[in-house]
């Protein structure tokens, strides 16, 4: 056996040893989700048990998992369209018709990534309170988009910047207004880099917890306040809270495995050339 087959199989055992380190905590959720309280806290853990649906009745029962499940799409598909019609101008703007400050723009919206969000809670709270938009859809999603625009922005200006500027050159030279070169040249060139930056938005936007938790309640709850009131101060119910947190993730995690190949597509556009 040569070196480098050596190599490529000492390669693949460590893939598939990560990955096996990575998924064992969804493994173990979606176990215990199955388990009685009594199985999930059993000392040592439990691997093989009789398997229940008790949980996730009582989890239905306790909270309305379709109205959570509506509002998670809700925001998801709703910031990330909008920060698409935000970002996707912007990233031309800066790709195509840069200034002596586009560099600082870029790096200045970057930087409000850096501050954590339970630094501008209390005003952004008194601010929803005093337009009565708190515990809205309307809420979430706003701050949800601005949450994520600087990383759409981000991503679209690199994707954008690999397109050479002849081309949007030779189609201004035929009359082509700015929209018709956004819509009919860059965004179809593109494609790949922007499929991948709406799926990212999306499941940043599905997963976020911390604005959920903290400006929503009955009407706009996402499946994270589903997960969180299964939390109180008589402790953790483990296996009723791995019900509820298995039910939230599925739908995302099978977005993702069924997206994967769009999305790494979309992560390697312009690498090769």
């Amino acid at each position: 056996m040569t070196t480098a087959r050596k190599w490529r199989i000492a390669r693949m055992v460590f893939g598939w040893l990560f990955a096996l380190v990575m998924f064992f905590p969804v493994f173990w959720m979606a176990l215990t989700a199955f388990k009685t309280e009594l199985d999930a806290v059993a000392s040592p853990p439990l691997l093989f048990f009789s398997p229940t649906f008790e949980n996730f009745r009582e989890m239905n029962e306790r909270v309305d998992y379709l109205a959570h499940l509506w509002n998670s799409i809700v925001v998801s598909l709703g910031s990330t369209l909008l920060a698409l019609l935000i970002g996707a101008p912007a990233a031309y703007s800066m790709a195509f018709h840069p200034t002596k400050r586009t560099r600082g723009v870029l790096l200045w919206m970057l930087s409000t990534k850096f501050m954590p969000s339970v630094g501008v809670l209390v005003p952004i709270y008194l601010l929803l309170i005093w337009l009565g938009l708190l515990d809205t859809l309307t809420a979430l999603t706003g701050i949800t988009l601005l949450a994520n625009l600087p990383l759409v922005v981000w991503m679209l200006y690199s994707y954008f910047k690999e397109v050479p500027g002849e081309i949007l050159e030779a189609a201004r030279m035929d009359g082509a207004r700015t929209l018709t070169q956004l819509r009919y040249l860059l965004l179809p060139l593109t494609a790949p880099g922007v499929s991948s930056t709406a799926l990212l938005a999306i499941i940043l936007s599905w997963n976020e917890s911390f604005w959920c938790i903290n400006i929503t309640a009955v009407k706009s709850g996402t499946l994270a306040l589903a997960i969180a009131s299964f939390s109180n101060p008589e402790g953790f119910f483990w296996a009723k809270l791995s019900a509820a947190s298995l039910a939230s993730v599925a739908p995302i995690m099978i977005f993702g495995w069924l997206t994967q190949r769009q999305l790494v597509r979309g992560l390697t556009f312009g690498a090769v050339k």
